[in-house]
C-alpha cells in the first residue's frame, strides 16, 4: 500500500512538472495594455511641420538616443511616442522655431527573438499584434522535439528583466525574446 502511495505520488509530481503553464508576474501581461516605450534600435519618423530639412527616420541608438539636426541628442529610450514630440518640441522651441509642430511615430519597431526548438533561431521583424505562435512560424515553425503548447518569453519592462511560461497565443512585444523549450515525449 505505501509503494503505491509512493507511486501515485511520483506520477502527480511528474504531470505537474510537464503541465508547462505557470502564471508570469502580472507586470508581464499588464505591460500589454500600456503606452509602448522607446528603445535601442527602434527606427522612427519624425516630422516637422513645414521644416523639410528637420524630417527623417532616426534610429534610437544603444545608449536611447536619436541624433538630430539643430538640436543634437534627443534621449528617446523609455517614452512614449508622445512624450519625445513633446520634448522635440520643447527643445525646437528653446531658440530654433518659434511653434514647432512635431509628429513622431515608429516607422520599425526594435525585433523579436526566437530560440530553442525552432527551425531557424534568429532575429526577427515584429509586426504589430504579433503572438509568439506568428514568431515561431515566422522562424520556420518548431522542430519536431519543440514543445508546442508554451513557451517561455523574457521581456524588459521598467528596466527590470522578467521572464514567464505562457501558452503560445500570448501576445508578444518588440524586443521579447521567445524560447521554445524541448519535450519529453
Amino acid at each position: 500500500m505505501f509503494t503505491r502511495l509512493i507511486a501515485v505520488l511520483c506520477l502527480a509530481l511528474t504531470v505537474a512538472a510537464c503541465s508547462g503553464y505557470r502564471q508570469p508576474p502580472t507586470a508581464f501581461h499588464d505591460i500589454l495594455t500600456k503606452p509602448y516605450r522607446l528603445d535601442s534600435s527602434d527606427v522612427l519618423r519624425v516630422i516637422v511641420f513645414g521644416q523639410q530639412d528637420l524630417n527623417n527616420t532616426y534610429t534610437v541608438d544603444q545608449a536611447g538616443y536619436i541624433a538630430m539636426p539643430l538640436i543634437g541628442s534627443v534621449a528617446a529610450r523609455g517614452l512614449t511616442v508622445r512624450e519625445l514630440e513633446s520634448q522635440i518640441t520643447n527643445r525646437l522651441k528653446n531658440g530654433y522655431l518659434r511653434d514647432p509642430d512635431v509628429s513622431v511615430e515608429v516607422a520599425t519597431y526594435r525585433p523579436v527573438f526566437v530560440m530553442g526548438e525552432v527551425t531557424n533561431a534568429g532575429q526577427y521583424p515584429y509586426v504589430a499584434g504579433m503572438t509568439a505562435q506568428n514568431a515561431i512560424a515566422t522562424a520556420g515553425g518548431f522542430t519536431p522535439r519543440g514543445q508546442q503548447n508554451s513557451v517561455d518569453i523574457t521581456r524588459q519592462i521598467n528596466g527590470e528583466v522578467i521572464s514567464g511560461r505562457v501558452p503560445i497565443t500570448d501576445p508578444v512585444r518588440p524586443g521579447d525574446t521567445i524560447y521554445v523549450r524541448e519535450r519529453f515525449f
